[in-house]
């Protein structure tokens, strides 16, 4: 497969480049222009971004950690291939956690936090661009779950969602999945704003639930 084009700048070797170049390997294996599996190879990121193998590598490790690359015997960082047991785990942690957060969140929501989240919506519902889905989608999530003032479970929360992001940009892409994801966030918001915790946190629970269920329809089986 060739290697994606990026518009990659000359960066040289700072202390930012490895950063710089785990956001476009980020971004290239979410799109699918890295499939499961496809070795990347050092040498052509280095040579792609005129630097050394060293940032390369450490964009790598930092890729590894969150659970996108693999560093395998004989074929150094190949993408991670994650089977259908795995996938259903981190949706089963994803209900554990964000509907905990939501119990925590719905009693400090503000107008503000609704205003933000309504937006995110319109711009969800407008967006042509499928690479943007996702990114909207996470931030309609991150919006209801900021006034539980949890960062550490935030990021728990926002790790799943990086390790699964691929999968969900499949999972809006088939029929009527993202009218699906726009209808159940306009009831979750709903709930959310007349303050019915249990409510909030039933649909988060079904529409996680909801996703995963879409998403194994119609993935191969592994």
């Amino acid at each position: 497969m060739p290697l994606p084009r990026f518009n990659a700048p000359n960066l040289g070797i700072t202390p930012t480049a490895s950063e710089v170049i785990a956001k476009h390997l980020r971004d290239a294996i979410v799109s699918g222009q890295f499939a499961e599996g496809e070795p990347i190879r050092q040498d052509d990121i280095a040579g792609l971004f005129n630097v050394s193998k060293i940032p390369v590598r450490e964009a790598l490790k930092r890729l590894e950690a969150e659970g996108l690359v693999l560093f395998q015997r004989n074929k150094g960082a190949v993408v991670t291939v994650l089977t259908e047991p795995e996938l259903a785990q981190m949706f089963e942690v994803r209900v554990l956690l964000e509907t905990q957060i939501t119990r925590l969140a719905v009693p400090n929501m503000r107008e503000e936090t609704f205003a933000e989240a309504e937006r995110i919506c319109a711009a969800f519902v407008h967006e042509d661009n499928a690479a943007r889905w996702s990114e909207l989608n996470w931030a309609f999530h991150a919006c209801l779950y900021a006034p539980a003032q949890r960062p550490f479970m935030l990021q728990m929360i926002r790790s799943i969602h990086d390790k699964v992001e691929r999968y969900l940009r499949v999972q809006m892409s088939i029929h009527e999945g993202k009218r699906d994801a726009n209808l159940e966030h306009l009831e979750i918001l709903a709930a959310c704003r007349s303050g019915d915790v249990e409510r909030s946190v039933r649909l988060i629970e079904q529409h996680i639930l909801g996703v995963c269920q879409a998403l194994f329809d119609h993935l191969p089986h592994r």
